[in-house]
Formats: C-alpha cells, sequence, structure tokens
C-alpha cells in the first residue's frame, strides 16, 4: 500500500470518528459528567483516587456513547423523515449503521471494563443501566414517558459514582439522583416541543403531544421545582454549609431563566434553554460540592 492511500484511509477513519462524535453530540456529555463527579465527591468526602475518578470517566463516556449511538441508529428512519433530524449521519448517508454499531460495541466494552475496575457491584449492575440506555430510544414509539426514561438513565450517573466509591446506597445520593432524573425530565420535555407537530402527525409518543405545549410548559416547572427541593433535602441530610446551598439558589436561578426564555411556547430560543443553561447546572452543582469540600465546612 502507497504512503498516499495510507494517508488517506487515515483521513477517512479520522473523518467517520469526527462525524461520529458530532452525531452523538459528544460535547453534551458535560450534561452528567459534573453530577457524576459530584457523587463522588460525596462519597469519598473529598476527592476520589486518581484511577477512581479515570474508570468513573471511562464508564460515563462509554455508557453515554453506547446511548446515543443506539438512538441514532434505532431512530435512523423517524430522523430522516423529520426535517430538523434529516440531516443528522446515518439519514444524510455520512456514516452507515456498520461503522456506528462497530463504535457501540467499543464503547460498551469500555463501559463494561471500567465498571468491572470500580467494584463489583458496578459490573452486576451494568446490564440495567444497558436495558434502560436500549429501552430510551423504543419509548416515543408506545408511551409519552420517555423523558423520564431518559430522566433515569442520566440519574445513574451519581448513583453509579457512588457505588463506585463506597460500593452501597444512601438516601441523600437517592434524592440527588431524584432530582437529576426530574432536571433532565424537564428539559427533555422543552427540547420534545421541537418537534410536536412531527410526533403528532406520525403517531409518536411524549409528553408535549399528550398535554399540548401550556401543559408541558407546566410540567417542566413542576419538575425544575421539585429538582431545587430534592437537592436542598440532599443538603440538609448531609449536613453541607453555605457554599452548596449557594449552588443550589444559582441552579435555582437558572432554572428559571430557562422557563422565562420559553413562558409564552416561544421556541426560538431554546437552543439558549437548554444548551446553555443546563450545562451550567451541573457544573454549577459540582463546584459548589468541591467547594464545600474544600473550602467549607467539608462533608459529614
Amino acid at each position: 500500500m502507497t504512503r498516499s492511500a495510507t494517508s488517506h484511509q487515515n483521513q477517512s477513519l479520522c473523518t467517520k470518528i469526527r462525524v461520529f462524535l458530532e452525531m452523538i453530540k459528544f460535547s453534551h456529555t458535560l450534561f452528567a459528567l459534573p453530577f457524576a463527579f459530584t457523587g463522588a465527591v460525596l462519597a469519598a468526602k473529598g476527592l476520589p483516587s486518581v484511577a477512581q475518578c479515570g474508570w468513573i470517566l471511562a464508564a460515563m463516556v462509554g455508557a453515554r456513547t453506547v446511548a446515543m449511538g443506539l438512538n441514532r441508529v434505532i431512530d435512523a428512519e423517524i430522523d430522516g423523515k423529520n426535517p430538523r433530524t434529516s440531516g443528522r449521519a446515518i439519514p444524510a448517508g455520512l456514516l452507515g449503521k456498520g461503522t456506528v454499531l462497530l463504535y457501540i460495541l467499543l464503547s460498551l466494552a469500555l463501559f463494561l471494563f471500567a465498571a468491572a475496575r470500580l467494584n463489583p457491584l458496578c459490573l452486576k449492575l451494568a446490564p440495567v443501566v444497558i436495558f434502560f440506555l436500549i429501552l430510551y430510544s423504543y419509548c416515543k414509539r408506545f408511551t409519552s414517558l420517555a423523558h423520564v426514561v431518559l430522566g433515569l438513565c442520566l440519574a445513574a450517573a451519581p448513583l453509579g459514582a457512588w457505588i463506585a466509591i463506597r460500593g452501597t446506597l444512601s438516601l441523600p445520593i437517592i434524592l440527588i439522583a431524584l432530582a437529576v432524573l426530574l432536571w433532565v425530565t424537564g428539559f427533555d420535555i422543552l427540547y420534545a416541543l421541537q418537534d410536536l407537530e412531527f410526533d403528532r402527525a406520525n403517531g409518536l409518543h411524549s409528553i408535549p403531544v399528550r398535554l399540548g405545549v401550556n401543559g408541558s410548559l407546566w410540567l417542566s416547572r413542576l419538575c425544575c421545582l421539585a429538582t431545587v427541593l430534592l437537592l436542598l433535602a440532599a443538603w440538609s441530610l448531609l449536613s453541607l454549609g453555605g457554599f452548596f446551598l449557594a449552588g443550589v439558589g444559582l441552579s435555582a436561578l437558572l432554572l428559571i431563566y430557562e422557563q422565562w426564555l420559553i413562558r409564552a411556547g416561544d421556541l426560538t430560543r431554546l437552543d439558549a434553554a437548554f444548551f446553555t443553561m443546563n450545562a451550567w447546572v451541573s457544573v454549577i452543582i459540582f463546584t459548589a460540592t468541591l467547594l464545600e469540600t474544600f473550602v467549607g465546612k467539608g462533608i459529614s
């Protein structure tokens, strides 16, 4: 094989990987990853070991890549019909399903290996996580609760990280996981508003299809309120201090602003509400946890 042919193959592989990472919105791993490390720091009552952090990161990246890759493969036909998603890699012909399935299998191997390296309980629970990751992509075909299933998938981040450190569960991390579940449910309801008419026309299920715009907005607001209350309950149970409380307060303000942006069903500013605001919520809670651990009163 000539040098130019080898170079062309390498460029083609790099291009496919780049397209794949864009297809699964790899950069949006930021949503759940800070909550995973929040759970790890709370469980360790400080910084976990470098090895633990590395394997938690690997498990998160592997699991999310599996979830998003499967979603794109399973929904390829639906995405091709939807004007908003028809440009995605598979319906647009930029990647074949076989290539995406290969990346999914590699990511699944990474997830399982990382879970095994963390502790036996993480590995035993890995099939449960995989089940919900697969279930999510099919939900829109038979239930309006796809948003809740997505919330369950991301709620596994703080739970899994806590288990990785302690090997057990306790009420405070369950409350934080429930907060993540409702936080994700709330913003995914908003995100699904973009496809309301398409979903109705194609017999797909979602909360916006069932409740309409106004009902969906109010349910999303209730999810945000419950998220804040659950974080406050965890703050109280863990006897945390002012830094974590301030983080919850700032997150609450961001969630209020998110709801204000689309208060009348104006979806033109949905991208700002969905991507920017929600990424900052998880970062703020993680930062507040770190400050509480090393500057504040500490974690009891």
